[in-house]
C-alpha cells in the first residue's frame, strides 16, 4: 500500500542533503595546484649575527625558515610551528620573539641574533655557560631557545619589566626570584622537564636573590 503521507522520509531528508552539499562542495573547489601560480620572490635585506644578507624570499615564508633553510642557521629549532613551544625564540632588535609567527620581510634591516650569534666555542655567552655547569639541557632541542630567551628575559628585567609572579610592580628593582624566573620563561617548554637546572643556570648569570 502507498504512503499516503506526502512529507520526505528521514532517510530521503538526508539523501537530498548529501546530494546538495556535494553539488555546493564541487562548485567551490578550490583550483588545482597546476592552475595557481607561486607569490613572486622579493628581495629582503636582513642583518642576522652582525652579518649583512639579502635573500630573496617567498614574501610568506617566515623568519625561521628564511633563517633556517635560505641561511643555513640551524640553531633556531622548529618545534610546533604554532608559536606555542619557544623552540625558535630569537632575538629582534635585542627582544625576544618566536620566529615561527613572523614573515621575514616584516624585519627588513632589523638586528638578528640567534644562537649562533651569542657566542663560539672558544668564548661561550655567560648564559651559555652556565648551561653547560649547571646541566640545563638534556635532548638539547629546546636549548637554543631557552638561552636567547633568557638573554631577552634578563634584560628586560634589567630595565625593570614586571612579570605576573611580581607582587609590586610599583618597585623599581624588582628580585629575580626563582618564581620570577620560572614565569618569565613559561613561553619556553622542555619536554625533558630540565626546568630546575635551567632555572639555576639563569639564577646564576642574573645574580638571583
Amino acid at each position: 500500500m502507498a504512503r499516503q503521507n506526502s512529507d520526505p522520509s528521514r532517510r530521503e531528508v538526508f539523501e537530498r542533503a548529501a546530494a546538495a552539499g556535494a553539488l555546493v562542495g564541487a562548485a567551490g573547489a578550490p583550483p588545482s595546484a597546476a592552475a595557481t601560480t607561486a607569490a613572486k620572490s622579493i628581495t629582503v635585506a636582513l642583518e642576522v649575527n652582525r652579518e649583512a644578507h639579502r635573500l630573496e624570499l617567498d614574501p610568506r615564508t617566515t623568519l625561521l625558515d628564511a633563517l633556517r633553510e635560505h641561511l643555513g642557521l640551524t640553531g633556531s629549532k622548529k618545534g610546533c610551528d604554532h608559536g606555542q613551544c619557544g623552540a625558535c625564540t630569537i632575538l629582534l632588535d635585542g627582544r625576544r620573539i618566536v620566529s615561527c609567527l613572523t614573515f621575514a620581510v616584516m624585519h627588513e634591516g632589523a638586528r638578528i641574533t640567534t644562537i649562533e650569534g651569542l657566542g663560539t666555542p672558544e668564548r661561550l655567552h655567560p648564559l651559555q655557560a652556565a648551561f653547560i655547569e649547571h646541566d640545563g639541557f638534556q635532548c638539547g632541542y629546546c636549548t637554543p631557545g631557552q638561552i636567547c630567551s633568557a638573554v631577552g628575559m634578563l634584560q628586560e628585567h634589567r630595565q625593570g619589566w614586571p612579570s605576573h609572579a611580581t607582587r609590586d610592580v610599583a618597585q623599581r628593582e624588582i628580585p629575580l626570584s626563582e618564581p620570577e624566573i620560572r614565569e618569565r620563561m613559561s613561553g619556553n617548554l622542555c619536554r625533558c622537564s630540565a626546568y630546575p637546572n635551567i632555572v639555576a643556570a639563569i639564577a646564576e648569570v642574573g645574580g638571583a636573590a
